[in-house]
């Protein structure tokens, strides 16, 4: 073979080579121009369904990678790769990424059962993780919460899934726990009388149901009451603080006095200190 016939078939294989890439090339740019507009399109059908934004982003994201492994494997075949060895290959790698990465999947897995069964929403206010905030971002792997001294916080899913989750906005209202001391001789139904009627005073307290003063325990001072206003959630701490206020200004005002724990120490019959023996 001379050297023109080795040219000619040198100048074949590259024509044909080079055409292929540039197909190959134009696959591409043909496919991720098809699945961006596909992903557009999806992204409005999914809104004007009212799917929930997150959830939106967690299927696009999913189908965005999807198509995109397609669309390789379909450029190699193009090329003449094997594509159920690369098939083969890439689930082996996958195994192995799962093993190495397995946290990681598994707040993603969370993240994903976060979205499905809705136990809070982005705004919520929750404790989750060992962490009470204001749900700010329901993430591919982590969830990011406001605390209430203005804290960012950001929890991985898996805790939050695998922990207990404690939605204060789930019901339109919430009660407010709190404690007043009385003393002993303060008459008990006269505090609990004028600190309901004070209680509906305080902005934000709901009249349905009314707030509950009972007497819930008693120790050295004197009985203590419960006091418990109810309240819608963005109110809590507004009606948490007047509340302390209004029971120490309706004690106040009604004169009662103050709690003081009293011990009362008898002497035995024939003058003994009580905890010294008498002599025999």
């Amino acid at each position: 073979m001379d050297f023109q016939e080795i040219t000619k078939v040198a100048i074949a294989l590259l024509t044909t080579f080079g055409l292929k890439v540039v197909g190959a090339i134009l696959l591409l740019f043909i496919g991720l121009r098809l699945i961006e507009f596909s992903i557009r399109l999806l992204r409005r059908t999914f809104r004007s369904q009212q799917i929930e934004p997150t959830l939106i982003n967690y299927l696009l994201n999913i189908i965005s990678v999807t198509l995109r492994i397609v669309l390789i494997v379909a450029i190699l075949g193009f090329f003449g790769v094997e594509t159920t060895s690369f098939a083969a290959l890439l689930a082996a790698a996958g195994i192995a990424i799962g093993a190495a990465w397995g946290g990681l999947l598994a707040n993603f897995a969370a993240g994903a059962f976060l979205i499905i069964f809705r136990p809070f929403q982005v705004g919520d206010f929750i404790t989750a993780g060992g962490v009470t905030g204001t749900v700010t971002e329901i993430g591919l792997f982590t969830t990011a919460l406001n605390t209430p001294d203005n804290v960012m916080t950001i929890i991985a899913n898996n805790k939050i899934f695998a922990d207990n989750i404690q939605n204060f906005s789930a019901n339109p209202y919430r009660r407010v726990d709190l404690l007043a001391q009385l003393a002993h001789e303060v008459d008990h139904n006269q505090a609990i009388a004028l600190l309901k009627a004070r209680l509906m005073q305080i902005p934000n307290v709901l009249d349905n149901p009314l707030p509950d003063v009972e007497v819930l325990t008693f120790n050295l001072a004197g009985p203590v009451l419960a006091v418990r206003p109810y309240c819608h959630n963005q109110n809590y701490w507004q009606v948490y603080f007047d509340t302390n206020k209004a029971i120490l200004e309706t004690f106040g005002e009604a004169g009662f006095s103050v709690p003081e724990q009293r011990y009362t120490v008898n002497a035995s019959a024939n003058g003994a200190h009580p905890f010294i023996p008498a002599p025999s």
